[in-house]
């Protein structure tokens, strides 16, 4: 069989009954130098989407100055998030019925386009719709990386080939703010999206050569098109709250609630869209199945505690601990280096066990036990015990990155890959904005001495004030050990199927 030959039949529900030994039959694994230059290129793609997340952040007080505002920077942010999160299954869906190789330069494309409307942005409005550009471009380079992996090797393979991709982000999660500063700092503002124009077109052109020579398992489908636009609305209706709630407006305020109500009511029709379509945008076979709904799980409580710990780590650090703001970052840095290795070693551990369940499940009972000795005297550590409890603790929390996507390609269809590493994904990101609520709300909306903390009284304690956050980040890393905890009964359940397939590619472990 020709792998570059698009098949002329339709998706449809006798998929399911295709043999899988028959499929793996029909999908040799690419050799050793195919991955390899498939891997460049979509490596580079990932870098500047991952980058783009960081990049941005030394520079927004001289943003703010620059185009003279200051009330909507918090929007340059959110939006990018904000539209990344929504698209992601979008795009998934789109290179299951077109290809990757089409989808990805799109998406490579959208977000270069996005960098030139940002660094010409001449007021706060045009930038904001700039980064939105951005981030609908950025959102589905990641899930498409990783579709792109399952296409290439097996499933068995897959776990060790994309834990490459956690080393990539984070070493776009460490360079970004020192590039965002130093640009900023000693050339323009704009310069830390012009920087993208070079590298995406680099990054076009790897990709456009790079993935000529990738295995083609398209289908045409049907796309759904109002199927998609209620769960991207629902999204974003979602999203919005939980950026608004608790800072712009109160959480009960008309417009909290408004946007709650409005996002139940698109998730409501959007669930009896799939039940009534042709083809639904997710296909039912994927939702109903046992390992995809743990995996999802697991991964929304899993990767947004991850989220949500990176962004309140740095606060805990100041406000209890009064490290500087060099000292906070250090200690984020080992949190997040140590993710980046547990994901590497669940990687090839997976590869070579079958019992791979074990990996992640002890990983979070570790990280549970070290939220739960900073949860028990917050305000009793060193830079240096903090640091390596971070550590291990991120090192814990890491193995779900491979987990939770190679679990769901291992049981769905080849045409399928796209929607459901789509779908892991825009659950991993809801559940990081879920979770990032939750810690603000604790942290904005606990009491201490009988009073509700504001971020008036936050910025009064990092200039000095007496007041006593102990006890906020206690109950922060309460519920980040919780969030885990339902984390690891969500794998608990999760049937173990094998992951099919031989090491043949050459790439086998050290």
């Amino acid at each position: 069989m020709n792998l570059n030959q698009r098949p002329n039949r339709t998706a449809s529900s006798s998929d399911a009954g295709i043999s899988r030994d028959a499929l793996a039959a029909v999908r040799a694994p690419a050799d050793a130098a195919t991955i390899r230059t498939v891997m460049s290129g979509i490596l580079l793609a990932m870098f500047l989407s991952a980058l783009e997340q960081t990049i941005v952040a030394p520079a927004l007080p001289t943003i703010g100055r620059s185009l003279n505002d200051i009330d909507n920077l918090s929007w340059v942010v959110s939006v990018y998030l904000l539209s990344a999160t929504a698209v992601t299954p979008l795009f998934g869906k789109l290179s299951d019925i077109y290809g990757r190789r089409a989808i990805m330069l799109l998406g490579v494309s959208i977000f270069i386009l996005g960098s030139i409307v940002c660094a010409l942005a001449p007021n706060m409005a045009a930038l904001i719709v700039g980064r939105a550009v951005q981030g609908g471009g950025g959102g589905g380079i990641l899930p498409l990386a990783h579709t792109i992996v399952a296409d290439l090797v097996t499933p068995r393979e897959r776990p060790r080939v994309q834990s490459y991709t956690s080393v990539m982000f984070m070493a776009a999660s460490i360079m970004g703010p020192v590039l965002g500063g130093t640009l900023t700092d000693y050339w323009h503002w704009s310069m830390i999206f012009w920087i993208n124009l070079p590298l995406g077109v680099l990054a076009l052109a790897m990709t456009d050569r790079a993935l000529r020579r990738l295995p083609r398992h398209d289908r045409p489908h049907r796309l759904d098109l109002l199927g998609a636009l209620l769960m991207v609305g629902a999204a974003i209706a979602l999203m919005l709250a939980l950026s608004w709630g608790g800072k712009h407006y109160a959480w009960v305020s008309p417009q909290i609630m408004g946007l709650v109500g409005g996002s139940i009511v698109l998730w409501g029709l959007f669930a009896l869209r799939l039940t009534r379509a042709p083809e639904p945008f997710i296909p039912l076979t994927v939702m109903k199945d046992p390992i995809v709904v743990a995996a999802v799980t697991a991964g929304f409580f899993s990767i947004g505690a991850i989220t949500g710990l990176a962004i309140f780590v740095p606060l805990y650090l100041e406000l209890v601990l009064g490290l500087t703001p060099s000292g906070s970052g250090l200690a984020l840095i080992s949190f997040m280096g140590g993710a980046t290795i547990g994901s590497l070693v669940c990687g090839r551990l997976m590869a070579r066990v079958d019992r791979y369940k074990r990996i992640p499940m002890i990983g979070m009972a570790v990280s549970i036990a070290t939220l739960l000795i900073l949860a028990a005297r917050p305000a009793g550590f060193s830079l240096v015990e903090v640091s390596a409890l971070l550590a291990v603790g991120g090192f814990g929390t890491g193995t779900m990155y491979p987990l939770t996507t190679v679990v769901i390609q291992n049981v769905v269809l080849p045409h399928q890959l796209g929607i459901a590493t789509g779908l892991v994904n825009f659950f991993r990101l809801l559940g990081g904005a879920f979770i990032v609520a939750g810690f603000g709300a604790i942290v904005l909306g606990s009491v201490d001495g009988g009073q509700v903390l504001s971020l008036d009284r936050i910025a009064h304690a990092m200039q000095g004030g007496d007041a006593d956050f102990a006890p906020v980040f206690h109950r922060v890393f309460l519920a980040a050990a919780g969030c885990l905890g339902v984390a690891i009964a969500a794998i608990a359940t999760m049937p173990e199927r094998p992951l099919s397939g031989p090491s043949r590619t050459g790439l086998q472990p050290d």
